[in-house]
């Protein structure tokens, strides 16, 4: 077993402690039923319902779950899909519905209020919801940039799988195997490939091994290997049976293998890049780096409301039939597949 391998083996916790330039990671998983004719489920939220232990969680929803019109400043949002849908709204007139797979990247930058709504849009069908949403810092220097948002959708995202396949593995940043992520949006600290950011997604069946590669950056790097549902997993020769954050040493290569005997699937996220390496001072939505910037982000908040909010609902999603879209800068764009494909579909 490699001593220098793993650094650290700590407990996950809920959201998942994260190492620079990363804030926040949320492993989202709820088993939402059936949606009414106006796609809300069948209880009705407490505005803070978030409870691990729940089949599904409102969140800060009334009736149809997520995330009503809140703001942001300073830092990023990655949001990756697996199952189910959201529908975004925002301060600067972006919007789009989107999930099965898609991949949503948001700049906060200077200032932006958006919406995350999960409309149960099956009404004869339950309507699963899997996805992460991960907060990548700025620098201090592109705390202040204009806010931006690119849609990546499902086809175009970046899917690779080993020679025996039994292991596949999402590639939404960075590179692994060949497979490149979609640019990121272009005031990003990914957008710079010497800060060797990387967010990946692997699925192990039973009996898998695969190898992460050391990172292009080696040691000056921070990777951070979750285990977040499965049985068990080896990282570089230890055994893990209790879900975990586990600290790597980025310099080195990475055996992974689960046992035969499992009797699922191991579900993996990793996490890496070259730290900011500058103070974070965040309160709520605001990340910066003094605690004067955060005064001055609440001050700016209450009194521009970063541009108003242009839609005629605190909570807003669209209609059923619309469809996956994206509208950015007034220009309304489609999945390859026309948008329609069944929201069970994937």
């Amino acid at each position: 077993m490699s001593t220098s391998l793993v650094r650290k083996v700590e407990a996950l916790q809920f959201p998942f402690q994260t190492p620079d330039p990363f804030l926040f990671a949320v492993y989202h998983n709820d088993a939402y039923p059936a949606g009414d004719d106006k796609m809300q489920a069948p209880r009705k939220g407490d505005g803070a319902d978030f409870d691990p232990s729940a089949p599904y969680r409102m969140y800060h929803g009334d009736r149809v779950p997520g995330f009503p019109q809140h703001p942001h400043r300073g830092f990023e949002t990655i949001t990756a899909t697996m199952d189910g849908i959201i529908d975004h709204t925002d301060s600067v007139g972006n919007a789009g519905r989107y999930g099965l797979g898609d991949l949503q990247w948001m700049t906060a930058g200077k200032g932006i209020v958006h919406g995350e709504m999960f409309p149960l849009v099956n009404n004869d069908r339950p309507n699963h919801l899997r996805l992460f949403q991960i907060w990548l810092n700025l620098p201090s220097a592109r705390k202040m940039t204009e806010p931006a948002f690119v849609m990546h959708w499902a086809p175009d995202i970046a899917r690779v799988r080993s020679a025996d396949g039994l292991t596949s593995v999402v590639v939404w940043a960075g590179e692994l195997m060949g497979a490149r992520g979609a640019p990121p949006p272009p005031m990003s600290w990914a957008a710079d490939s010497s800060n060797d950011v990387a967010v990946w997604f692997l699925t192990m069946k039973p009996g898998a091994s695969f190898t992460l590669p050391p990172a292009a950056a080696g040691s000056a790097s921070n990777r951070t290997l979750y285990f977040f549902a499965g049985a068990g997993v080896s990282v570089g020769g230890r055994a893990l049976t209790n879900h975990s954050a586990v600290e790597l040493d980025a310099a080195q290569s990475a055996d992974l293998h689960v046992p035969p005997a499992a009797g699922n699937d191991t579900l993996l996220l990793i996490l890496q890049g070259k730290p900011i390496g500058e103070p974070v001072a965040q309160h709520g939505p605001f990340v910066m780096n003094t605690r004067a910037e955060i005064n001055q982000a609440f001050s700016d908040y209450q009194e521009t409301q970063f541009g108003g909010w242009p839609w005629p609902d605190d909570a807003m999603v669209f209609p059923r039939d619309k469809g996956r879209f994206a509208l950015v800068n007034g220009k309304e764009t489609r999945p390859p597949d026309g948008g329609s494909r069944r929201h069970d579909e994937m």
